[in-house]
């Protein structure tokens, strides 16, 4: 693996390592990442994660439209752990009317309809 991509590497374990301790801590005081207070995205969580999540609400999706989706998108991979499904989050984001999504954000249109179709 090449210095860069090792590099890359550790700043995504530690800002996954961040977000899955600010996800169990009750309220973090002021943690922005991706333009969005990390207290903020807890409106959302109910919407991405079981087997049919309710849809979101609206603040969740007042939240999911002020995002930086590409900077979201650099963290897909990662989403499992905190026991969210990717295709969820793709459905999540079409729910709430986002229309402009960034190429890195894009998940396999198979998955996404699917998710939509069994009502995630």
């Amino acid at each position: 693996m090449g210095k860069n991509n090792t590099n890359i590497l550790t700043q995504s374990t530690v800002l996954a390592m961040v977000l899955t301790a600010a996800i169990m801590v009750k309220e973090v005081s002021s943690l922005t990442i991706c333009k969005i207070d990390i207290n903020d995205m807890q409106k959302c969580r109910p919407a991405v994660i079981g087997i049919n999540p309710p849809p979101p609400v609206n603040e969740c999706c007042v939240v999911v439209r002020s995002a930086n989706l590409e900077c979201f998108c650099g963290f897909k991979f990662y989403l499992p752990i905190l026991g969210i499904d990717p295709s969820k989050v793709a459905a999540l984001v079409a729910k709430c009317d986002v229309t402009t999504i960034p190429p890195s954000c894009q998940v396999s249109k198979v998955l996404a309809s699917r998710s939509l179709k069994n009502g995630a």
